[in-house]
């Protein structure tokens, strides 16, 4: 065993995490399902997410049998929605096609929807004890600093470096102790900004702490700008309804709910008029913002059109539904904001004065006749 690995496990022993609700467990599903979830998430962010799905969902025949809307509703918030989609198509893959077994060889799970390399290194790993190497964001960057690699992980060359040292310093023993700690010192001491050098139990062999090249190293990923894309979204409404439609399965937010997107020729009062059969008796080009993914800004200038009565058109593939159905659909963070501003929005405005009733004509009595005395 290098020095390397021997330092990584007694560290993991005496300062490693060791109550997350995935670990103490060969169950291969929950692994996998950890695993999938904190692909280019944080921990803290997964864990709630992962206690619901298991919840809801103990095994992978469970998740199999879901439909793909209940999982995208489950996985809402946690972003990245493609995992959730290959989540549930590798689910029926192990059900159908595995018997309910998870693979238990790299190039079986590496054939799993959704599971890479590194993922796979991990799963192997911790359900099943095979010597197999990670190499996440965390560990890229652990490995560069530690054995001084030049570049930015991303390039096809410094990648294939870091990857032929991950697989030169597997241990022969205490393979899933070995690879927690690749991720817990990543996570917890070797982070990306101030990283906690003074208790690193690598400290005494890692190139970039003795050439005072810690925050250069790794290289960052070439800057680019960004590209900037636009959409135009119509927040259609009457009274306590709202307008939705589902996305395509592949795509941008594949499956999920949101709002309709308009081409250019419809971004008018008059065209929204055509399509519903109706003009909308408000009409506001609200705020626009911007949502940020890995590849591009996304610009969304929201069109909101009020309707007094429900319309008896709308455009295809988008249907009414409750502001209390709506929140519960699966849909991303941004549709999410908007519907519950225009919920908060609609609460806020005052209650119409009741009319006032006639007033009912008094009926006098007529005075009682006195008894004769």
């Amino acid at each position: 065993m290098s020095r390397f690995s021997r330092s990584l496990i007694a560290w993991q022993r005496r300062a490693g995490r060791r109550d997350l609700p995935w670990q103490g467990t060969r169950d291969a599903y929950r692994i996998w399902l950890s695993e999938i979830m904190l692909q280019q998430t944080q921990v803290a962010t997964v864990v709630p997410y992962y206690e619901r799905f298991v919840a809801r969902y103990p095994d992978v025949e469970s998740l199999a049998r879901a439909s793909q809307d209940d999982v995208l509703r489950l996985w809402s918030g946690l972003g990245y929605y493609a995992r959730a989609r290959n989540l549930h198509r590798a689910a029926r893959v192990v059900a159908r096609d595995c018997g309910g077994r998870f693979p238990d060889t790299l190039e079986g799970l590496v054939q799993l929807p959704g599971v890479g390399r590194s993922t796979a290194g991990a799963i192997a790993a911790f359900a099943f004890g095979r010597r197999a190497p990670i190499l996440d964001g965390n560990v890229k960057r652990l490995l560069a600093r530690c054995f001084g690699v030049e570049g930015y992980p991303g390039q096809a060359q410094v990648a294939a470096r870091l990857w032929a040292l991950a697989e030169s310093l597997l241990p022969r023993r205490a393979i899933e102790t070995y690879t927690q700690a690749l991720m817990d010192l990543g996570a917890t001491v070797c982070t990306r900004a101030r990283p906690e050098c003074a208790r690193c139990p690598l400290d005494a062999q890692c190139v970039a702490l003795r050439d005072a090249r810690v925050p250069s190293l790794p290289a960052p990923r070439p800057r680019k700008r960004l590209p900037l894309r636009s959409e135009t979204w119509l927040v259609a409404s009457q009274g306590r309804r709202v307008l939705l439609e589902r996305r395509p399965a592949e795509g941008l937010w594949g499956g999920l709910w949101a709002f309709p997107r308009l081409a250019a020729d419809g971004r008018t009062a008059a065209a929204v008029g055509r399509t519903f059969g109706k003009k909308p008796s408000q009409w506001v080009r609200a705020a626009p913002f911007e949502h940020g993914f890995t590849h591009f800004r996304l610009r969304v200038q929201p069109l909101e059109c009020d309707f007094a009565v429900l319309p008896a058109g709308r455009p295809a593939g988008t249907r009414w539904m409750s502001f209390a159905q709506a929140l519960r659909t699966a849909q991303p963070a941004p549709v999410t904001r908007l519907l519950r501003r225009l919920l908060s929005a609609r609460s806020a405005r005052p209650a119409r004065p009741a009319r006032p009733r006639a007033a009912r004509a008094v009926r006098r009595r007529r005075p009682s006749r006195a008894a004769p005395a």
